[in-house]
């Protein structure tokens, strides 16, 4: 067993849990959508994005690709929710809840897509 494979598979399915914990529940109710979960979904997936560089590999560039695609999608969720709360003076109405919940769930599809990358490239690893 590889403690560098271990790793990475933690820190992606730990993304992608972080990011689903996040997304789940009436998508325009704030009470449901905690702003620390999606702060930890931030940093974990930035995490998860340094883990995939030096990958030489097709795969392991799609990795990188879907990593970036929840980065950006992390980070915008992240400036709505601050321009929501720290600029508008309307708050965390349920429209600026939908635009940030919206956001993490395309964070979400792509780490998704990462975790079944995942799972792909170690079933095909056990045939070798």
């Amino acid at each position: 067993m590889s403690l560098e494979k271990v790793i990475f598979g933690f820190f992606v399915l730990l993304a992608a849990t972080l990011n689903f914990g996040f997304f789940i529940g009436d998508i325009s109710d704030p009470a449901l959508h905690n702003e620390y979960e999606l702060f930890a979904a931030v940093v974990v997936n930035l995490i998860a994005t340094v883990l995939k560089f030096g990958d030489r590999t097709q795969i392991g560039a799609v990795h990188l690709a879907t990593s970036l695609v929840a980065d950006l999608q992390l980070i915008a969720a992240t400036l709505a929710w601050v321009y929501a709360t720290q600029i508008s003076g309307a708050g965390m109405t349920g429209e600026a809840t939908a635009s940030v919940v919206s956001l993490s769930g395309g964070a979400l599809l792509a780490n998704l897509v990462s975790v079944a990358l995942l799972v792909i490239e170690t079933v095909s690893f056990n045939r070798r």
